[in-house]
């Protein structure tokens, strides 16, 4: 290596300056790096706490350039949750305020003025404004004491609210009205709500021929998706699915089940009869109540199905033969007739006919078709019908003694009120449990009026809460054959208002019935008809109604006074009429004479025809 050349001292002490100078600068520079490293970590760590420590995660290894990758890739994840949070906060802020801006316009809603209204019975309103209205409404008398509008009062809601209702699902205001008072309000509009839905198809198994279980299978082999209706009942099937007609199928026409509501079910549940038992279907057509009575008899004891309608008869026991009922009588009587006609019955089972409010789903027309004649009617045959009832069940019956009342109505009109009746008139029986373990209890005071306080034993079912036909089922236990009369005030006391309704039926006027001091004191006299224009009025309507029977009475001969006011009556004609009623008379005593004349010879032994052209020869020379 060739030695450096020469160099003066200046040179020297120059070169070792810079030299100095240059070392000086780079230790500033690597000063200075070293702060402004310093300031980068501090700063990172302000702006994101979350990032680990650097000092920490100094890794010294020549494998850590994975390990930063995945911590890049974590930190990318979180950043993205971070913002998924931060836009789902600002989605529910929206939300909030939407929703409080929806509840500042609700809390405007103000009900129509009498001109509004007015002008919408004129026209065709849209049914979607309508229920926006309904709602409105509800939610309004929900919170009236805050919601209300100023000046108006909570009737005037629930009136509107009724009208409302009534236009969009189609009622007229009166069943409405009657109907909505039922229930609580947001109760009220499910009930509507589920009269628009068909309910399921439901079939009772005829255990007089086949078992549950056997059924079942024979249908599922035929496709048919079923299930049982209920632990309840242990003869039902609810029918989802079929392929087939379920009224036509071979098990069907064999008898071995019947078409049938599942609330038809309960009246026979209820009266529970037992083998070799009396008992006594008031109302029975077209059959399914009065072929249960027989299956649950095991076909003993004997069924009698009495039905007013000759007409419905037919289906009645067209079902009995075919369901192979064999222990059952089929009449046509006026079910008020039996006790009198036929009593001492074990049992007794009064489906009384009703309005049908519970079965509007069936029969669309029940909203738009009865009217309050029409509630009152009812009712009065409904209390006719339960005294009849009553009166045919045997008290002293070893297993029995049992009276059934069940409608397919929901009103307190046909139920509460025809039951509370029955234990004023008929002190000698008595409300008990129905043996249903499910179903709403009977009303006990309803609108300011107050029921016997046992008429929570009774039951009522809803559409909406059981998913069946609306009814209602009541059970007596008769204590004694004997009425007790009723005290006095407690029977002029609060009598309901239909029996002073009126009521169009036939029946004669009834008389007061004489007070017991006065039937003591002096026995009445017997009326009697000793007038002779009131015999005759009775003879008058006697002969009208053989005639309409087809039967002809032969007019009898003329009393004493008849003659004498038919010589009154001539007396007073001209002569030439009297000669020509003469000559009537005289016509018909030959006529009649002839008649009653031999029908071999008459009397002077010539044959019958020679007699009468004889006595027609006269005749017209007597003219």
């Amino acid at each position: 290596m060739l030695a450096p050349k020469f160099m003066g001292k200046g040179a020297l002490d120059n070169s070792s300056d810079v030299e100095e100078d240059e070392e000086d600068e780079e230790v500033e520079g690597l000063d200075a790096l070293e702060d402004e490293d310093d300031d980068d970590e501090f700063e990172d760590i302000d702006e994101d706490d979350d990032a680990p420590n650097p000092k920490i995660n100094l890794d010294f290894n020549s494998d850590d350039e994975d390990d930063e990758d995945a911590d890049e890739d974590e930190m990318e994840i979180e950043r993205e949750a971070r913002e998924q949070d931060r836009e789902n906060e600002e989605l529910e802020e929206l939300g909030e305020e939407e929703l409080k801006t929806n509840i500042d316009q609700r809390e405007k809603f103000t009900l129509p003025s009498g001109q509004e209204i007015e002008k919408s019975a004129l026209q065709t309103e849209d049914l979607q404004l309508v229920l926006t209205r309904i709602q409105e409404v509800v939610r309004v008398l929900n919170n009236f004491r805050e919601l209300k509008e100023e000046g108006r009062s909570r009737s005037e809601y629930v009136e509107q609210l009724c009208k409302d209702l009534a236009m969009y699902y189609g009622y007229n205001e009166y069943l409405m009205e009657k109907l909505f008072h039922l229930f609580p309000i947001s109760e009220a509009i499910e009930f509507f709500e589920a009269n628009e839905v068909q309910r399921p198809v439901v079939i009772r198994t005829n255990t007089l021929k086949t078992r549950r279980r056997d059924l079942a299978q024979a249908l599922i082999n035929r496709g048919v998706n079923l299930e049982p209706v209920g632990k309840w009942s242990k003869v039902g099937l609810q029918i989802f699915d079929s392929p087939v007609p379920i009224g036509a199928t071979p098990e069907y026409l064999a008898g071995h089940y019947m078409l049938q509501a599942a609330s038809s079910f309960l009246p026979v549940v209820s009266l529970a009869p037992q083998e070799n038992e009396r008992v006594l279907d008031m109302c029975s057509a077209p059959g399914g109540k009065t072929t249960y009575i027989a299956a649950l008899l095991k076909n003993t004891g004997s069924v009698f199905a009495n039905d007013a309608n000759k007409d419905r008869c037919k289906a009645l026991m067209a079902n009995i033969h075919r369901l192979g009922a064999k222990n059952t009588v089929v009449c046509n009587y006026d079910g008020k007739e039996f006790p009198a006609l036929i009593g001492g019955f074990d049992r007794v089972l009064l489906d009384a006919p009703c309005s049908g409010t519970g079965v509007i789903s069936k029969d669309p027309a029940v909203k738009i078709n009865k009217s309050d004649a029409d509630f009152n009617f009812l009712a009065q045959i409904q209390r006719e019908l339960i005294l009849a009832a009553i009166d045919s069940v045997d008290a002293h019956s070893a297993t029995g003694g049992y009276i059934v009342y069940s409608t397919c109505s929901v009103t307190v009109e046909e139920n509460e009120d025809v039951v509370n009746y029955a234990l004023k008139k008929r002190p000698n029986v008595k409300l008990v449990p129905t043996g249903l373990d499910f179903g709403k209890e009977g009303f006990v005071s309803y609108r300011g009026r107050s029921f016997h306080p046992t008429l929570n034993l009774t039951r009522r079912y809803y559409p909406h809460t059981y998913n069946m036909d609306g009814f209602y089922v009541s059970k007596f236990k008769k204590m004694s054959n004997k009425i007790p009369e009723a005290p006095k005030a407690e029977d002029d006391g609060n009598d309901d208002d239909y029996e002073s309704a009126p009521v169009p039926s036939p029946k004669k006027k009834k008389t007061k019935a004489p007070t017991a001091a006065a039937s003591k004191a002096k026995p009445e006299p017997e009326l009697t008809l000793d007038n002779e224009d009131d015999s005759d009025l009775i003879q008058a309507a006697e002969a009208k109604r053989l005639k309409k029977k087809g039967i002809k009475i032969q007019p009898k001969k003329a009393d004493a006074a008849a003659e004498k006011a038919e010589s009154t009556t001539a007396a007073k004609l001209p002569k030439k009429k009297v000669n020509r009623l003469e000559k009537r008379e005289a016509k018909k005593e030959a006529f009649k004479s002839l008649k009653e004349a031999p029908s071999a010879q008459s009397e002077a032994g010539k044959p019958r025809k020679k007699a009468m052209g004889e006595t027609l020869e006269e005749l017209r020379g007597a003219n």
